[in-house]
Formats: structure tokens, sequence, C-alpha cells
């Protein structure tokens, strides 16, 4: 997530048309990066926003994966990202056996129910907006996150089955 500004259009052109301008934006400091986790049986959401992705911070958000979830097993399905196999994470799991890692294939994203649930929480928080800086992101995060929790429901992997039709009643005219 990546604070943008967007200039004013600058009107239109002498044939009609809108003259298109290029989005004004840097990749810096200002960089945001979002952390989230979905448990499917209940539809509740943990998110996180960073200044940086590496294993302390990734650290940091399995602490709060680990405080939203008091008792059991946590099976966290992740992809191969280099800050959740290196050796300090790898380290800080063995302090904490409740948490597992399990690792997609690489290139079957759509094997993960996050990603779906990333689609959601996107367009929730994130999509039309403009964010002057990173704790407007933060504070949109943690709203879309409250907001997406307060109607949390369990999530399913694929598709529900489709609603069975009843048929209506066959009419036969007769002369």
């Amino acid at each position: 997530m990546i604070p943008r500004t967007f200039p004013p259009a600058p009107g239109w052109s002498p044939d009609g048309h809108r003259i298109k301008s290029e989005v004004d934006y840097g990749r810096g400091p200002e960089k945001t990066w979002g952390y989230g986790a979905l448990r499917v049986r209940d539809g509740h959401q943990v998110t996180m926003t960073a200044h940086s992705r590496n294993s302390a911070f990734y650290q940091q958000f399995l602490q709060e994966i680990e405080a939203a979830n008091p008792a059991g097993d946590i099976y966290v399905v992740t992809d191969n990202l280099s800050s959740h196999n290196s050796l300090s994470t790898r380290t800080w799991l063995k302090d904490h056996p409740r948490i597992r890692h399990v690792f997609i294939p690489v290139g079957t994203c759509w094997l993960n129910l996050q990603e779906g649930w990333w689609r959601i929480f996107r367009k929730a928080a994130l999509a039309g907006q403009s964010f002057a800086g990173p704790p407007e992101i933060e504070h949109a995060t943690r709203l879309a996150t409250s907001q997406l929790n307060a109607r949390a429901r369990p999530w399913i992997w694929g598709r529900p089955a489709p609603p069975t039709r009843r048929l209506r009643r066959r009419y036969v005219y007769t002369l």
C-alpha cells in the first residue's frame, strides 16, 4: 500500500475528450505493508500494517495472531516469502509450538483462502482512496478490519452449491 496523490485533470481537449494525466506517486520511505490473517472457522480477521516487510514484523504479526487465538493449534497457510522461512522466524517458531506453518506450492496462490479475503479487504479498505501517508493507511486498515469482523461468517473454499430450482407447474391447454 503506497500513499498516492492524484493531480486534478487538466481539463478537456479541443475535440471534446478528457485529457488523461499520469498518476503521481513514488515508491520511497512512505511505503506501507499490510499483513492479514483469516480464521476460516468463523471469518474473524487480524490485520497489521508495517513500514517494512521483514522477519521482525512478520514475527510481530504472528504474535498478534497468537493473541487473537488463545487456545488450540494455529496453522498459518502462507507463501514462500523469505521472511516467512528465515532463520530468525524458524527460531521464533520453535519457541511458539502452537503455530505451525503450511507453505503453499509456488504458483498456486488460489489454494490459499486468504487470497479471496484480500480481494474483499482491498475493496473495503483501499479502493478509490487517496492516502496522504502511512497513518491514514493504518486507520483505513483498522476501520475495514473492524467492519469486516462485525459481519464475519465462516469461510468455505469453493462456490456454494447452486440453489435447487422448483419446477413450475406445467399447464396443458386442451381445445
